[in-house]
């Protein structure tokens, strides 16, 4: 297993960015995410409008969105000082289609517990606010 790097979790508004290019694979890092948000139990990112993240009809595909979320939650949950052991749960409801214009992603904690936590997630248009997806997940400690 590798050594964590010293003072960068819990994550905090400060630390997040090393955190995430710490974390993170190199096809997550890629996505673009940007405008890094982090309060305790909370974190939110902006996803850039991407064309290579695109389905056929023009619009985000559902597994980019859902990569997204997860990544959100993850950071979210690493606002605890505990060390999670990763997702054992997540369900999406797309709302409707993610198309011309950016994402902003926003997750909170909504239960740190003994042996997981829980998150809700919603994913937004930047320009109108409209919801586009809605998640929750469990995360393992």
């Amino acid at each position: 297993m590798t050594t964590l790097p010293e003072g960068i979790f819990p994550v905090t508004q400060e630390t997040a960015q090393a955190a995430f290019d710490w974390v993170f694979a190199p096809w997550i890092k890629e996505m673009g995410f940007c405008d890094f948000v982090v309060r305790e139990g909370f974190f939110s990112m902006r996803l850039p409008l991407n064309d290579r993240l695109k389905f056929f009809s023009g619009a985000v595909c559902g597994q980019a969105l859902m990569a997204a979320i997860d990544t959100t939650a993850s950071m979210a949950n690493a606002t605890s000082p505990r060390m999670s052991k990763g997702t054992v749960y997540q369900h999406t409801h797309f709302l409707r289609p993610a198309a011309n214009d950016d994402f902003l992603i926003e997750a909170t904690v909504k239960r740190f517990g003994k042996a997981s936590a829980y998150i809700d997630c919603s994913v937004t248009f930047v320009g109108s606010g409209e919801l586009v997806a809605h998640a929750v997940l469990e995360f393992a400690f």
